[in-house]
């Protein structure tokens, strides 16, 4: 078994080995993973964050040993909080740009470091605080949507979920459904900001989810990072004058 760590800002996961299969996922910058399969220039992956499998470019990551890869899972490390941010290389020089959800391991006083390199990064912390949940979310307003997006260059309704709630402290599976599986059911007429509220297909399948705000409002990525209503029937768009999600329950996580 051989393990990794990433190294770049936003390095996509796609379902198969090559440039022109499905991005299914993002990688984002200090989160490491075990490397279950090698081809030729690329290689496949299951995240310690999410358990997500996927194969990215064998040129976009750094290899780490059991040892790191042990130490970077028992740790909690400090999360870049900006959407956009910079770190240097202490060694080159070289600039790299990191969004919000990077992780910067071994982090003190602006330096931190992936085995014996070192950096340094003036971006603000995430402050995992529950009460920024809406601060953080809407400070993605606008953030096109992007399949298997996770940052502010483009995300998807679950990446968008996931991200936020990282920033806060709280950790939240990849996937819509597997969001869908944690918490406990409330009423609509209970709900609070920072509740999670889960749309589904005409299957019953869990295929959507938002963000819960105050006054019947609901964030999430549909298009983009939008605020739209919400009804006992799902979300209501006023730009289409419609119901563009059916709602199956509404799950408080903390």
């Amino acid at each position: 078994m051989e393990y990794g760590i990433c190294n770049l800002g936003n390095v996509p996961i796609r379902s198969k080995a090559k440039d022109q299969a499905e991005i299914v996922s993002f990688l984002l910058f200090g989160e490491h993973f075990k490397i279950i399969s090698i081809k030729k220039n690329w290689i496949k992956i299951i995240t310690h964050h999410d358990n997500y499998e996927g194969w990215i470019c064998s040129k976009q990551y750094t290899e780490i040993t059991y040892e790191d890869f042990d130490h970077l899972s028992i740790n909690k490390f400090p999360i870049c909080g900006d959407k956009n941010g910079e770190i240097i290389n202490l060694s080159t020089g070289d600039i790299t740009p990191i969004s919000s959800g990077a992780i910067l391991p071994y982090y003190h006083k602006g330096k931190f470091k992936i085995r014996k390199q070192e950096y340094s990064t003036n971006v603000n912390l995430a402050t995992s605080n529950k009460s920024d949940l809406e601060t953080y979310s809407k400070s993605l307003l606008n953030t096109p949507y992007l399949w298997g997006g996770r940052g502010p260059s483009g995300i998807d309704c679950s990446g968008f979920s996931q991200l936020i709630f990282r920033l806060c402290g709280i950790k939240l599976p990849r996937d819509a459904y597997q969001q869908a599986e944690l918490g406990e059911i409330i009423k609509p007429t209970k709900s609070i900001i920072g509740d999670l509220a889960f749309f589904e297909n005409n299957m019953g399948k869990i295929n959507h989810v938002g963000i819960v705000l105050e006054k019947n409002k609901i964030i999430h990525s549909s298009g983009k990072v939008r605020i739209d209503e919400l009804n006992n029937n799902g979300i209501y768009n006023s730009d289409s004058k419609s119901i563009t999600h059916s709602l199956a329950y509404i799950k408080r996580l903390f």
